[in-house]
């Protein structure tokens, strides 16, 4: 059903995880981000992956008062960023709905490393789970959309954000458009079982698609921290406490080549996922 990739044109893409700790101070956070970039520099990555939300959080809940358009300061701090340094960002952003909705979009923008936007990933899945109305505050994005990839150093990432976790078949449709790398920036809320269901979430997501997993959450009040990378065979090779914090990790294209070989479940797949009407 699927045809084998091409190798990647690098042994490993390096890959910067930034733990933030977002509050609603929209210019502290840029800051805050700014600042991971620069330690993503330094390392010599590739790509810097920040949480859900960075551009500005509110732990009781993010709504229209956090939305900033595509050309605002946030995202134009991204582009900026990228360009200076040649590192391709993902990061969690909150934008103002379309039309006459009054609720915002939960996004993730894709900078790749000349500062070019490449696209936008608008949260399909709401958090309307475990007492809280995210689609209360934010509109949902079209589950038809086409899913958001972007190609660095030769191996594609594909993006989902939080809650999307939860649903195996978002994960497959990202894979179905070519994502080797699944990228997960989350603002993961606090409470019991919730760090065991992220943990065991991305593990899952891993094996199943024989795909990295790179989820980077949001460090702070009410949220979990506990950003994981995960190999496609279901091997944790970081895995961060609820602290704030910056790691850099390198993805091993060749790896992921020999694991997909090995364990060709996407090729022996009798199934589609499509969006439903």
């Amino acid at each position: 059903m699927s045809t084998a990739p091409e190798p990647p044109r690098r042994p490993s893409v390096r890959v910067t995880v930034a733990q933030l700790r977002v509050s609603d101070d929209h210019g502290a956070n840029r800051q805050v981000v700014e600042d991971a970039f620069d330690i993503a520099a330094r390392a010599r990555a590739d790509l810097l992956v920040v949480p859900e939300y960075a551009s500005g959080f509110d732990p009781r809940g993010v709504g229209v008062e956090h939305a900033e358009p595509l050309d605002g300061p946030f995202v134009h701090m991204l582009r900026a960023r990228a360009a200076a340094t040649g590192v391709a960002v993902l990061a969690g952003v909150t934008m103002p709905a379309d039309g006459d909705d009054p609720r915002a979009v939960n996004a993730v923008v894709a900078v790749d490393g000349s500062g070019a936007l490449v696209g936008v990933y608008r949260k399909v899945h709401l958090y309307d789970a475990f007492g809280q109305r995210e689609s209360d505050r934010l509109a949902p994005g079209p589950a038809d959309a086409p899913p958001l990839v972007l190609e660095v150093g030769g191996l594609t990432f594909g993006v989902l954000t939080c809650y999307d976790l939860r649903f195996p078949e978002s994960a497959r449709r990202v894979v179905d458009a070519g994502a080797q790398v699944l990228v997960v920036p989350a603002a993961w809320a606090a409470g019991e079982l919730k760090a065991m269901h992220w943990r065991t979430l991305a593990i899952a997501r891993a094996i199943e698609n024989t795909a990295a997993v790179v989820a980077v959450g949001q460090a702070g009040k009410g949220v979990t921290g506990r950003s994981i990378v995960v190999a496609p065979d279901g091997v944790v090779g970081l895995e961060m406490d609820e602290e704030p914090q910056v790691r850099t990790v390198d993805v091993d294209g060749a790896a992921l080549l020999g694991v997909r070989e090995q364990n060709p479940s996407l090729a022996n797949r009798r199934y589609t996922v499509v969006p439903i009407a």
